[in-house]
């Protein structure tokens, strides 16, 4: 139906553009005089021009996009460039140049303008420049290129769209965090470690001398006394230090927060040499079992990158209903809301899990309430740990928990 009402769109138009030549030149023919024939000489080149054109195929262009990257991280700026070619030379008098973008892309906050409008006349070759600022976390695609042409008195209009079906992925943003494990996996205490992940204080291999961070009970006496100088015993490295992250998908002002911190968090695990699981609670379950290394990295940043908060159910559901693939390792919850549910649900998972630790997400400035602040205090006392987390100043974090 729309192709047939643009087909009969353009054939009106070409014959209003007849009836329009006809009518100056019979104008001139019987009226006479200099008057009425300047009006029909005067109007015959923009007619001559509009019939060529009528002839003219706007498929003689090639339309190529050019990104500099493909893969970004959220908040960067995008430049996008489109190159024009066409075999001939016919004028054009003018030209419009439109990248469709998708509607995620087309309503971002300060993008610029992905339209130009250009008076190409003979040329062949045209290039189109534009930025994209503050780019959004997601998968964005780039269907098509618009182009649109016409005659000065508009009587006839060309327009043709290329397809391209090109796609750029964009990370979460994420910040360089220095991961402290807690302690308590293996000794008493809820304080955080500057040691590697996956030391293991039950075996002494050899000794070295003292570093900062090193604790009491670790120091060598005898070698210290013999050596004159602080030696501390050097300890076998475990095989693994397994960290599962959940995070919480439900409807949130905080959820690109959440995005982010997570991205930070699993990042800042991967680097110390653990291996981390993720599981999130969206619409689509998506479980990711415990890998260390680069590749793991890449596979969750890429889910992180396309995740959204539609999760059906609750957070306490979720610790609910995954609580048996999640009792065999250090949990960190991630979320922007403490309710008790999350705080009795996780608290069962203390005497088979290694920690729970909740993250609480929270704008720039904005702290815990009198209700959150009493829930913390009871899940303390649980032995689930509970932190306040600010967004942008994610780096403080494992810093604080050390001087806690």
């Amino acid at each position: 139906m729309k192709g047939l009402k643009s087909t009969f769109k353009k054939v009106w138009k070409l014959i209003v553009l007849y009836l329009l030549i006809i009518i100056t030149f019979s104008y001139a023919m019987f009226q006479g005089g200099f008057v009425s024939w300047f009006l029909f000489y005067s109007f015959l080149p923009f007619a001559i021009y509009a019939l060529i054109l009528s002839l003219y195929s706007l498929n003689q262009f090639e339309a190529t996009r050019v990104f500099q990257k493909h893969e970004y991280n959220a908040g960067e700026t995008l430049k996008v460039e489109i190159r024009l070619k066409r075999r001939t030379s016919f004028p054009l008098f003018y030209l419009l140049i439109e990248d469709c973008l998708s509607d995620q892309l087309r309503y971002a906050q300060e993008r610029n303008r992905a339209k130009s409008f250009l008076f190409p006349w003979f040329k062949k070759e045209m290039v189109l420049e534009f930025e994209i600022h503050g780019l959004l976390r997601g998968e964005h695609h780039f269907p098509t290129i618009r182009l649109k042409t016409g005659d000065p008195l508009g009587l006839i209009e060309k327009e043709i769209h290329f397809q391209t079906n090109q796609k750029i992925m964009v990370y979460p943003a994420y910040e360089d965090l220095i991961y402290r494990p807690f302690d308590n996996h293996y000794d008493q205490g809820m304080t955080a470690s500057k040691e590697r992940v996956q030391r293991d204080t039950s075996m002494a291999i050899g000794i070295r001398e003292y570093q900062p961070g090193d604790r009491f009970s670790w120091i060598n006496w005898k070698a210290t006394a013999k050596r004159n100088d602080i030696m501390t015993k050097e300890f076998e490295q475990r095989q693994s230090h397994d960290v599962f992250i959940l995070m919480d998908c439900a409807p949130s002002s905080s959820f690109e927060a959440i995005v982010s911190f997570s991205a930070s968090l699993a990042r800042a695990i991967l680097q110390k040499g653990a291996q981390v699981g993720f599981l999130s609670s969206s619409a689509e379950r998506i479980s990711i079992p415990i890998r260390g290394g680069e590749k793991q990295m890449m596979q969750l940043f890429y889910h992180l990158a396309k995740v959204r908060d539609n999760s059906p159910v609750s957070i306490d559901r979720v610790l609910e209903a995954e609580g048996f693939q999640l009792q065999k390792n250090t949990l960190m919850l991630i979320t922007s809301q403490l309710t008790r549910n999350v705080i009795e649900k996780a608290g069962l998972l203390i005497s088979k899990s290694g920690t729970v630790t909740i993250f609480i997400i929270k704008n720039e400035m904005e702290s815990l309430s009198q209700n959150e602040l009493s829930l913390k205090s009871a899940a303390n006392a649980r032995g689930v740990r509970v932190v306040l987390v600010h967004n942008g100043n994610f780096k403080a974090v494992f810093s604080e928990v050390a001087r806690a």
